[in-house]
């Protein structure tokens, strides 16, 4: 029988299942994600009662709505091709002209604001013109008294609509249509599930990144650094991923949001969340565009709340920061990409920083400064995400690692068997930092501790080389600590002074 994975086809014997699908195929499941199988296509085409319309501004959406007006404009969509603007004021926008079969008359109608209308110029229909209202007056437009030519309303790029001038065209119309469900698909993680002639299987989705949002592309580079992207909400129209919910990011590319267009929402509520789109949807000024899939959507439509997708993101990131100095320039070497070194540069020296930092510039400049430390001032740390997830927020927050793998510590103090840290960035005043996972008994040496909003000193964050029965690692009562982690090098502090910089590198498990 045959199959195919993420595009490619293979021939399977019969009582073959999943697994041998893949490795027919030379794939694999990535470790606690699912894979999309399609067992018959049941997807059809569906007619939705909206619309794009192109102008030279931008695109605008219009959806149908209930009135005698739709058979007319069913009628002539299909004959209406590029038009000029016939008039505009600050009341409305008509483009024309055009043959159609309404029957106007000579009274004035009130309108509102996004509606759209068929009226005929002179009050002859084989010079109708569509109307788009821009505010609420009123006109005589040579409309059906009855519906007041009245046949959709604008639900998207109204902004568009706003900026629309007396030279704009209207360049095409084009219907949007949807697809309904696959209804025959299945979600799964079991590789024992039996294959049958024709199944689809989906074990990744690919992004391709736009080079306009450099920005934009190093966020969802971060976001899907281990290769997985998980889907924290769905809809009909999209799917989203909350993993670096809160982040700040720039705006950089503003588009309409296509079938597969990734986007990240770059100011108000949602403030860092990634979106999918499943479906058309106008452009926002509050979604940066910054890539599309290219390949695996299925799975896409196929995901629910919860699941965790493999991703590839391409072009592929370019981070030196974790790695050993010598790696990173033969990374550097073989994409062809000129390196400089800042720092040391000994034998055991690690990657810290990098400039630039987004791979889209890395890749456009073809060249990067790298600044390297001795290895032993990179500290391993293991964060207890289970126990203290909201401290952790803030504390991948503060020290930036939530999109990258290395982050800086600068040490502000130090006494007896105690290193204390003050984040370079200093979020008490806009991140909550409530008791969580507080101390209830000794303290264990090599704790990470940090202090919450109980204490004065909010947000410091301490560890400690010796266990401790009375205080936290940051110097404070059990109540005022939250224990977000440890130390799995602790020998690397023993010998660290007031102002130096400590990157920490977080092993993920």
């Amino acid at each position: 029988m045959k199959v195919t994975v993420d595009g490619l086809d293979v021939l399977l014997p019969e009582g073959s299942d999943l697994d041998d699908a893949l490795r027919a195929a030379g794939s694999k499941m990535l470790p606690k994600t699912v894979i999309g199988i399609i067992k018959g296509r049941g997807e059809k085409a569906r007619q939705t009662n909206s619309y794009w319309l192109k102008t030279t501004k931008g695109k605008l959406r219009i959806e149908l709505v209930e009135s005698e007006m739709q058979d007319v404009w069913h009628e002539c969509v299909s004959r209406i091709g590029e038009l000029g603007s016939r008039w505009s004021n600050s009341s409305a926008i008509a483009w024309g002209n055009f043959p159609s079969t309404i029957s106007p008359d000579k009274d004035a109608h009130e309108y509102n604001r996004w509606e759209v209308a068929l009226g005929a110029s002179g009050f002859e229909p084989d010079r109708t013109q569509i109307i788009f209202v821009k505010k609420r007056h009123s006109g005589a437009y040579g409309v059906p008294s009855s519906s007041r030519g009245v046949f959709a309303r604008v639900v998207g790029g109204k902004s568009t609509l706003d900026r629309l001038e007396a030279d704009d065209r209207l360049l095409g119309i084009e219907p949007i249509v949807e697809w309904e469900d696959l209804t025959h698909n299945l979600v799964t993680d079991d590789l024992s599930t039996p294959m049958t002639e024709g199944m689809e299987v989906y074990t990744r989705f690919v992004v391709d990144l736009i080079g306009d949002a450099p920005n934009g592309s190093e966020f969802l580079h971060g976001a899907a650094r281990d290769g997985y992207f998980t889907v924290s909400a769905v809809s009909s129209s999209y799917i989203s991923s909350h993993v670096l919910h809160g982040e700040p990011i720039t705006f950089e590319h503003r588009e309409p949001r296509v079938d597969g267009s990734v986007t990240i929402r770059a100011a108000g509520r949602g403030l860092g969340d990634i979106f999918i789109y499943k479906a058309d949807r106008t452009s926002n000024p509050g979604h940066s565009v910054v890539g599309k899939v290219t390949s695996g959507m299925e799975l896409v439509k196929l995901a629910q709340a919860g699941h965790r997708l493999a991703v590839s993101v391409r072009p592929e990131r370019f981070m030196a920061m974790s790695m050993p100095l010598q790696q990173a320039i033969e990374m550097a070497d073989r994409r062809g990409i000129e390196c400089s070194v800042d720092g040391y540069s000994g034998e055991d020296a690690v990657v810290v920083e990098q400039s630039p930092i987004t791979t889209m510039q890395v890749l456009k400049e073809k060249k990067v400064t790298l600044k390297a430390i001795p290895s032993s001032r990179l500290v391993a740390i293991q964060l207890y995400d289970d126990l203290a997830p909201k401290s952790l927020d803030y504390f991948r927050h503060v020290v930036g690692l939530k999109e990258r793998p290395v982050g800086p510590l600068p040490v502000f103090f130090v006494y007896e068997n105690t290193v204390l840290f003050k984040p370079v960035v200093d979020a008490v005043r806009y991140k909550e930092l409530l008791p969580e996972n507080k101390p209830t008994g000794p303290v264990p040496a090599g704790s990470l501790g940090l202090t919450n909003q109980v204490a004065k000193k909010t947000g410091l964050l301490g560890v400690k080389f010796v266990d401790d029965r009375r205080y936290g690692p940051s110097g404070e009562k059990f109540e005022g600590t939250n224990i977000i982690g440890k130390v799995l090098d602790l020998d690397k502090l023993k010998d660290v002074k007031e102002g130096e910089m400590v990157y920490v590198l977080e092993v993920r498990q």
